[in-house]
């Protein structure tokens, strides 16, 4: 059944135009099927290992924008979109997250003033989508996500000049979206190589597939019955209710408003800030430990309205609720809030970083590292989640570490939307982020520091040990479903059938005679007796190399080993 008025204007069976109720379902209907597809994208993995991620960004980033659209003041199309566009920003995880996170901050200021979306209105939001996409990526790559978004919002510039139901320009634009998801590998030779297309592009096109379904009537259905994606993810890492307080929203109406100050103002009151808006409305959004200051003070400047307070405690005992069923994780064993105040009141410099298992998480705390986000592959956490550790650290020089080429983005994102001096410090692997953090200097400014820290983190070879998840062709080897990998600096050179086999092998290819220091950080699937098995037989050839064993705990890699 197609659309009803409601949402929408309809004229002799063509949709004219769209409020922001209708741009809220089709979105709603992109989410969904995007999400009831999203194991299909998530298997449009490079690499044939278990970790393909893409799809659960995309469904996580789009969750995010969908419920901060809910709690949009009205239905008029900019207020919608400027919602949309915010709880993506604040939501995104991994780069295709954040990425599809851009697009919608360049369609939300495409619409500013509108109330609503008409088809050429439509195309040029989403041409100015695919701009801001592209600013967002330092080295713009063709064959990713971005040239699917581009060649859609193309094709909607051109059908918004001869049609004006929306519906047809949708239609277009999806076609355009599947076609140039089809040549993704004619673009990317590792694509090709792999038989794969991309994975980013193939999650936008289930998107706009999705919203074309809405306005055609037809379902998007349900989430797939293997589990489909966030019910496959769940947090690891559990926190005191004092460490989520409260989250609050609200609208400030007035004259005269002054947004940089009543930024700067409800900042001094808690952590995760956003404030946007003119002289007329502002929208205030802040976590607090007491919620009644950031009213007061907002109400002393004018009326309020959409005021919204939860306790973040009982939704994130509710989320791990909906998403249980699956292996438990306990929480961290971290240090007390006092021990964590006197370790960030002796240093200057704040350090956070990302880890994908708690055996790393203490590794990298034994370091000096202020802050631990647990995350990793299937669990990149989100610009939002990465400045909330940011603002725990009392300083204003904060450093971070993604330890993750999938992360980041995010840490980029959430350095731009913090009020602090953050550095990112773009560590691709957790080898690379332990040596950057053995280089940090106290005595050294924050420049000086991130740049060492970078050096260091470069002058660093990481080794990952995993097995395949399907047959495929890459880099010259015929690999099949259970070999196992070995990647070096995420290349694959190994390809064998033992894990001590294909370690050796790479170590052999890498020369590892000519290093000095070989560290091996053992995954939850070995044990601590295979691991030092492993490390004997790397001493008795390279009896010159010191080699030190930890239990990293980490999952989908046997092994991550640092070569120094």
């Amino acid at each position: 059944m197609r659309p009803t008025g409601q949402g929408f204007q309809i004229e002799n069976g063509s949709i004219l135009a769209a409020t922001g109720a209708g741009l809220k379902a089709m979105l709603w209907a992109g989410g969904q099927w995007l999400e009831a597809h999203s194991q299909i994208v998530n298997s449009l993995n490079v690499f044939p290992v278990p970790d393909g991620d893409t799809g659960t960004n995309m469904v996580l980033t789009m969750r995010a924008a969908l419920a901060a659209a809910d709690k949009a003041a009205d239905d008029r199309a900019e207020i919608v979109a400027t919602a949309v566009a915010q709880g993506a920003l604040m939501g995104a995880r991994g780069n295709s997250g954040v990425i599809l996170s851009q697009f919608w901050q360049g369609l939300a200021c495409s619409l500013a003033g509108c109330d609503r979306i008409t088809p050429i209105v439509w195309a040029n939001a989403a041409q100015q989508g695919v701009e801001t996409a592209y600013q967002s990526v330092l080295n713009p790559v063709e064959g990713t996500i971005l040239t699917v978004a581009r060649c859609a919002a193309e094709a909607a510039q051109q059908s918004a000049k001869k049609n004006d139901d929306l519906t047809t320009v949708l239609a277009d634009m999806v076609a355009a979206a599947q076609t140039a998801q089809a040549n993704t590998p004619t673009l990317l030779p590792i694509l090709q190589e792999a038989g794969v297309t991309d994975s980013g592009g193939q999650g936008l096109v289930y998107i706009l597939e999705g919203s074309l379904r809405c306005l055609r009537g037809e379902p998007v259905g349900p989430v797939s019955a293997d589990g489909g994606t966030a019910t496959d993810w769940r947090p690891t890492l559990e926190l005191g209710e004092a460490a989520y307080g409260y989250d609050v929203q609200f609208l400030i109406q007035g004259e005269r408003l002054n947004v940089e100050e009543i930024r700067t103002q409800i900042d001094r009151l808690g952590w995760s800030t956003l404030v946007v808006g003119d002289e007329h409305l502002v929208k205030v959004h802040v976590h607090v430990h007491d919620p009644g200051m950031p009213l007061s003070y907002g109400a002393s400047l004018g009326p309020l309205a959409d005021v919204v307070v939860e306790n973040m405690a009982l939704q994130a005992r509710q989320f791990a609720r909906e998403r249980g069923g699956g292996t438990h994780v306990p929480p961290l064993s971290l240090p007390s809030q006092l021990t964590d105040r006197l370790r960030d009141s002796m240093t200057s410099i704040g350090t956070v970083c990302v880890a994908p298992s708690q055996g790393l998480a203490h590794i990298l705390q034994s370091l000096g590292a202020n802050q631990i986000v647990l995350g990793g592959q299937t669990m990149n956490p989100s610009p939002e989640e990465l400045l909330a550790a940011i603002d725990k650290f009392h300083g204003n020089d904060v450093l971070l570490l993604p330890n993750n080429a999938n992360v980041i983005l995010a840490a980029q994102q959430a350095q731009k939307l913090s009020s602090k001096n953050v550095r990112v410090i773009p560590t691709k692997t957790i080898p690379q982020g332990i040596a950057a953090l053995l280089s940090l200097n106290y005595q050294s400014d924050l420049a000086a520091n991130a740049e060492r820290m970078l050096d260091a983190a470069q002058q660093v070879q990481t080794l990952e040990i995993t097995r395949a998840v399907r047959d495929t062709t890459l880099s010259g080897f015929q690999i099949k479903s259970g070999d196992v990998m070995g990647l070096l600096n995420d290349e694959l050179v190994s390809v064998g059938r033992d894990y001590d086999e294909v370690t050796l092998d790479v170590l052999e290819k890498v020369e590892a005679g000519d290093c000095e220091v070989i560290t091996l950080y053992f995954g939850q699937e070995c044990s601590q007796a295979q691991a030092s098995a492993m490390a004997a037989k790397i001493k008795a050839l390279y009896p010159e190399l010191e080699v030190e064993v930890h239990a990293g705990g980490q999952p989908y890699y046997y092994y991550i080993i640092s070569l120094e």
